[in-house]
């Protein structure tokens, strides 16, 4: 049954039993009141009636020929026979008037006084017991009345005794039919808004009290799917932010208000010296005690507190081995409070900013500074000196074309140089390199880099051999660029190769790929420098002592190499010389 009904119920129970006291009462005065004027109606008024008539004869007895006392006697008796209401009554009501026919014959007769006399007697006798009949009737009612009043105050007694306790008791129902379920749902709501359990609520009811469970069910059903979709989209944030966080290679560290560690990832971790769970809900000055780096960072934190320094510090750290650059960038944490309506500090990230690679790569450009000025100076030094020795007369003709054949070969070196700086610069703009490509035969291409590193051979007293196959088929290539970088990797053989040894060029088809490799007779290239040697301004260490070049050689010649579809790379061992190769395609 829903609450409704119930509530609907109680209160017209209330109504009923109301209404039932007010019928039951209203019909027993209903009954008191029709008693009344019943013997009002009939039993008093013939009492009045009755004592008319006794009126009457008194005056009769006192006059007898009085026809006025007569006259109302016989009135009274009329309306008295009207009235007649009780067993007996009419008997008596004939028996006076048979009697006061009587009475009017001797009247009329003018009997003698006493027989007149004694007829009045009779009539006073008779009218006396039509009063006490009257009277005793009206007492009986009286009586009556009296029993039905107190039966009706004892009924009444029961019925307001009966109403009372049931009112009393659906007025402590009534409220505990309404709030007992709702204490209830009430309880079953905290108990599933509860994190820890977060279980449906119970539908045990089939009323309101069970309609707002099942629609709480309904609105908890969809919160739990939106806490989950939530839940899921904070975890992925959580993770993408600590995969972020941990893969960075920065240092970082943060520290909250109270000078509490709050987050370590690992690279501040291991430059630290400590595990994160070591550090992590530490504070700060706690660990600082143990720990120098901490001890130096924090310094450095206390000074950036007030104003920023105008050059972040920097530090220098062993890691993996290798010496690493850190700089440290002190930014301090706002948050807005909505309560307060206030910007809150809230602590201070720490970031060591890894700078390796621009330290090594500003070591690295003033290396190459260095030795462009020293590749330049050399030649320019020479061109000087055979200059002035052309200007003296006293060379003979012979020296003066010696001395030129080496100004020339000075000056092709520094244009050599200049271009590789040039593609250099427009490789580092974005320009991309400009390709020409047309069918090439690789043996034409061997002529030109023959005949500009001819006097190199010679100088050093090198023997060049080529092996290439009558029937190889010609490359899809930029003559010019080809040509480049063959002269590069024969000047590196040439470079590295000790006097009176032999450079091996060779070539063969690889399916759609040729394939070209210059064999040299230098000391080798260990494993781990074969992918640097490709990287600009990269030099690797020399024990023989000879003096490398600029930098630049082999990542143009890869860059022009890979820009026509082919691939350049190295096989070496140290000790066992080196063999440089790269593809091309074959011409379709």
């Amino acid at each position: 049954m829903t609450l409704k009904n119930r509530i609907r119920l109680s209160v017209l129970t209330m109504l009923l039993l109301l209404l039932l006291v007010g019928v039951y009462s209203y019909s027993v005065l209903h009954g008191l009141d029709r008693r009344a004027q019943h013997v009002q109606r009939a039993n008093l008024h013939s009492v009045e009636l009755g004592r008319q008539m006794l009126w009457a004869l008194s005056g009769l007895t006192q006059q007898p020929s009085r026809p006025t006392a007569l006259q109302e006697f016989r009135r009274a008796l009329t309306r008295e026979g009207a009235n007649i209401t009780e067993p007996g009554e009419a008997e008596l009501v004939d028996s006076l008037t048979q009697n006061l026919a009587d009475y009017q014959r001797l009247l009329d007769n003018q009997a003698p006084l006493a027989q007149r006399q004694a007829e009045l007697l009779q009539l006073q006798a008779q009218t006396n017991r039509l009063l006490t009949m009257n009277l005793a009737a009206s007492g009986r009612q009286g009586e009556e009345a009296a029993r039905t009043v107190r039966a009706a105050k004892t009924t009444l007694l029961v019925i307001l005794v009966l109403s009372t306790v049931l009112g009393a008791s659906l007025v402590l129902r009534l409220p505990r039919i309404v709030v007992r379920p709702l204490r209830r749902l009430s309880a079953d709501i905290e108990l599933a808004t509860d994190p820890a359990t977060g279980v449906a609520l119970p539908i045990e009811r089939h009323d309101e009290v069970g309609n707002v469970a099942q629609a709480f069910n309904r609105v908890l059903g969809q919160m739990q799917d939106l806490r989950t979709a939530s839940r899921a989209e904070l975890l992925m944030q959580r993770n993408r932010m600590e995969s972020i966080v941990q893969g960075l290679d920065e240092g970082l560290l943060l520290i909250d208000q109270n000078r509490r560690i709050i987050l370590v990832n690992p690279v501040a971790s291991e430059l630290l010296g400590q595990p994160a769970e070591a550090l992590i809900g530490q504070l700060a000055a706690d660990v600082a005690r143990h720990n120098e780096f901490l001890q130096t960072l924090l310094t450095a934190e206390a000074q950036a507190a007030p104003h920023e320094p105008a050059q972040p510090p920097e530090y220098t750290v062993m890691r993996h081995g290798q010496e690493a650059y850190y700089r440290l960038a002190v930014q301090p944490i706002l948050s807005y409070n909505e309560l307060t309506a206030q910007t809150e500090f809230v602590g201070h990230i720490l970031s060591l900013r890894n700078i390796t690679d621009f330290k090594k790569l500003d070591q690295v450009k003033s290396n190459f500074l260095a030795t462009v000025s020293h590749e330049l100076k050399t030649p320019l030094a020479s061109i000087n000196l055979s200059l002035k020795l052309l200007q003296d007369e006293r060379t003979d003709t012979a020296e003066r074309q010696r001395i030129a054949g080496g100004i020339r070969l000075e000056t092709q070196r520094l244009l050599r140089m200049v271009g590789e700086l040039i593609d250099v610069s427009r490789l580092d703009a974005g320009v991309g390199i400009k390709l020409n490509p047309e069918p090439v035969a690789l043996a034409l291409v061997m002529d030109y880099a023959d005949d500009t590193i001819m006097a190199q051979l010679e100088d050093k007293q090198l023997e060049l051999r080529y092996a290439l196959p009558e029937d190889l088929p010609a490359v899809r290539a930029d003559l010019e660029k080809t040509t480049w970088v063959v002269i590069n990797l024969m000047a590196n053989a040439i470079r590295y190769s000790p006097p009176g040894e032999q450079i091996h060029i060779s070539a063969e088809q690889r399916g759609e790929l040729v394939q070209v490799s210059v064999r040299d007779c230098g000391p080798g290239i260990p494993a781990e420098y074969h992918d640097r040697i490709f990287q600009r301004f990269a030099h690797i260490p020399n024990k023989a002592g000879v003096k490398g070049g600029s930098g630049l050689g082999l990542s143009i010649s890869r860059e022009f190499i890979t820009s026509q579809g082919g691939e350049l790379w190295v096989e070496s061992q140290p000790g066992c010389g080196s063999v440089f190769h790269f593809t091309l395609p074959v011409m379709g």
